[in-house]
């Protein structure tokens, strides 16, 4: 048993528990500079936030040590386990708050936190390891392939299930966290398309939503731009598709020739007889074309790739529909935050607020930062959620651009760390887990720095080992630890 003990400590990453340390440390230093005040300067003053995290710290500690210790194959043996326990806690949650129990109250809208006497838990954190563990062992079982449909589809269910169940939560932030894991099948074999398909998907979605009402001509306030702006995006997308995926790049020709003669016609008459042509109408008959000309070389080539490539332009129309319908049915302030972010509202006193507040703490700490503890911005409260999920702006403000790239920096060192430790995993269930966990901390990173930088919606995703929070910093403990610890068995099992 010693020796055993002595070897897992020997091949334990102590690089990655570093940086992890000195991450936590710098993020309890930052909530101490986001609470304190001039009245009260006791490190330990349990009474505030920073005496809280220090306790907080103290139990992730010691849950590091634990899942350390626990031998490795029980995260493999456990995984089909784990993860519908923790969806029937989410469903719970569900159900609890239909029902209006105390022990969901409503915060900020959202019903996502178990207050159990003094002790808050957000469960949805928790799912991330849970949804992580069950998605390596589902893609690690013998035979499993992503080219299959049924089992694309395995795997799609297990990320999708708990964004369900998050979602009718009310809490949008933490379900759109696992969208991330999108990014692990894509590592493990899925196509590229699929992932291109969803960045195309959040484009027409900004395209819909930021001009969906602003008219092309002033004589026909009803044309939207947002559409014609889709259907020559789609056009494009298109001729892509039929160059590298078809390898017909004549037909590309053809159909980017022919919707460009339709735009210059349509164009021409409208500054020569200023006459108010409908452009919709123009992107319309482009597509009509290119489904017309693609059902053509179908039945010619026998290849269903073109039926598919002319459907697409439709399939596109047909979201940036639903996209507009999906915002009007989300919660004014949601709507609010995306229009902010977007520029189509101006709205510095209440949804741009916090935003506007944090880029001025950033901006005002210069070069060099005002120093530890003297961040007027912060002293003077005027960013809320400093301590939680606008904690970034303390460290702009106190330690200016180099310690923000310095934090930054350690951070991005996290991420490719991980990366390389699951790329030297023998066990497929080992790799897929690290890159599900560094999946699910770019996500975090790459969202709460838009957030405090005006870049993406404010959606209360805290920054990792910064935020104030228990749940937080133990969800990210279980997901860093429990990956270090199948990396230092690496060398024992070959097939976990």
């Amino acid at each position: 048993m010693e020796s055993r003990r002595n070897s897992i400590l020997s091949n334990l990453d102590w690089v990655t528990i570093g940086i992890y340390m000195l991450l936590v440390v710098l993020g309890w230093f930052s909530i101490y500079g986001a609470v304190y005040n001039f009245e009260e300067a006791s490190f330990f003053d349990f009474s505030y936030r920073y005496g809280k995290q220090l306790v907080w710290i103290a139990c992730a500690l010691v849950i590091a040590a634990v899942l350390l210790m626990l031998d490795s194959r029980i995260y493999t043996l456990l995984a089909y386990v784990i993860f519908p326990i923790m969806m029937l806690v989410l469903l719970a949650m569900v159900v609890f708050a239909a029902l209006n129990l105390p022990f969901v109250p409503d915060i900020k809208g959202s019903h996502s936190w178990l207050v159990l006497g003094p002790v808050s838990i957000q469960p949805a954190e928790f799912a991330k390891t849970a949804t992580s563990l069950m998605l390596a062992k589902l893609m690690s079982e013998y035979g499993f392939s992503l080219s299959r449909t049924k089992h694309l589809g395995m795997a799609l269910a297990v990320i999708f299930l708990p964004v369900v169940l998050i979602v009718a939560q009310h809490e949008t932030g933490s379900a759109l966290v696992y969208f991330a894991l999108t990014l692990v099948l894509y590592r493990e074999g899925m196509s590229g398309i699929y992932l291109f398909l969803g960045f195309f998907a959040v484009v027409v979605f900004i395209l819909s939503i930021r001009f969906g009402e602003v008219p092309i001509i002033s004589m026909l306030p009803d044309e939207s731009y947002g559409l014609f702006l889709v259907m020559g995006l789609t056009i494009l997308v298109q001729m892509g598709f039929l160059k590298v995926f078809m390898q017909d790049g004549n037909s590309s020709l053809i159909v980017g020739g022919v919707s460009l003669a339709l735009f210059l016609l349509g164009y021409a008459i409208y500054k020569l007889l200023d006459y108010p042509i409908h452009f919709t109408y123009i992107g319309m008959a482009a597509l009509v074309f290119t489904l017309c000309y693609c059902i053509v070389m179908r039945v010619k080539a026998r290849l269903w790739g073109y039926l598919l490539v002319g459907l697409f332009g439709f399939v596109s129309i047909g979201f940036s529909n639903v996209a507009d319908k999906a915002f009007d049915h989300l919660m004014p302030h949601q709507q609010t935050r995306i229009k902010v972010t977007l520029g189509m509202e101006n709205d510095p006193k209440k949804a741009g607020y916090n935003v506007n507040q944090s880029m001025i703490a950033i901006g005002s700490g210069g070069w060099a930062g005002k120093g530890f503890l003297n961040g007027t911005q912060t002293k003077l409260k005027y960013v809320p959620e400093q301590d939680t999920d606008f904690i970034f702006c303390t460290v702009g403000e106190e330690h200016g651009f180099i310690g923000s790239a310095v934090v930054l920096g350690l951070f991005a060192f996290l991420l490719l760390r991980l990366v390389y430790l699951a790329e030297r995993q023998r066990s497929l269930f080992s790799r897929i887990y690290g890159y599900c966990v560094a999946s699910i901390f770019f996500f975090h990173l790459f969202i709460n720095i838009g957030m405090v930088t005006g870049l993406t919606p404010v959606i209360g995703i805290p920054l990792p080992f910064f935020s104030y929070g228990g749940s937080s910093l133990w969800s990210f403990t279980i997901l860093l630890f429990i990956f270090l610890r199948l990396d230092a068995s690496r060398t024992e099992y070959f097939g976990q």
